[in-house]
């Protein structure tokens, strides 16, 4: 149930686009893992998703080096709500190393 598409270009063994928009009988969402990964749950180097795992990646919920998100936890980010390493702006951002200081 739903749109999926990957290219059949690959590089290092994950498909240069995946879109997944999909999901299987049991409802479980098929998510998209590519260089460029698109949809409601992605894992890739470029992510564009409502909650995203990679190198740079704007989404909802975000896990990434660069993140550009409503939540993250990333290197660097812009969010609403974040946690960063090296530098974040946003309206509630913090530094790990501020928040560990805190404990």
């Amino acid at each position: 149930m739903g749109f999926e598409y990957k290219s059949e270009a690959t590089f290092l063994g994950l498909p240069l686009l995946h879109i997944s928009f999909k999901f299987r009988p049991n409802r479980v969402p098929v998510p998209a893992k590519g260089i460029i990964a698109i949809g409601q749950f992605t894992c890739g180097i470029f992510t564009l998703s409502q909650f995203g795992v990679g190198i740079v990646s704007i989404s909802q919920f975000a896990i990434a080096a660069y993140a550009l998100a409503q939540f993250a936890f990333a290197y660097s980010l812009i969010a609403q709500f974040g946690i960063y390493i090296h530098q974040g702006h946003g309206q509630l951002v913090r530094s790990l190393s501020e928040l560990l200081e805190m404990l």
